[in-house]
C-alpha cells in the first residue's frame, strides 16, 4: 500500500498540461472522446487517445520539446 500511496502523490503533483491539442497529432483535445491522460516524469500529457501514447514513448524528448515550448509561451 505504501508504493501505491506514493503513485497517488506523484500524480497529485504533476505539472499541468498547458495545451488544448494532443501532444502527438494535435487534435484538438475531447473531438475524439475523453482525452488520454498520462503523467511521465512528473508532467501531465494529454493525449486525443490511448493510441499516441505509444507513438509518445517511442521518442519522448521530441514531444517534451513541445510541451516545454507551449509551456514558455504561456508564461509571456
Amino acid at each position: 500500500m505504501a508504493s501505491f500511496a506514493g503513485d497517488a502523490k506523484k500524480a497529485e503533483a504533476a505539472k499541468p498540461y498547458p495545451l488544448q491539442t494532443c501532444l502527438v497529432s494535435g487534435e484538438k483535445l475531447g473531438e475524439m472522446g475523453k482525452p488520454f491522460i498520462y503523467t511521465h516524469e512528473g508532467r501531465e500529457v494529454r493525449f486525443c487517445c490511448k493510441n499516441c501514447l505509444k507513438d509518445f514513448k517511442k521518442d519522448p524528448a521530441k514531444y517534451l520539446k513541445k510541451l516545454d515550448e507551449a509551456e514558455k509561451a504561456a508564461k509571456k
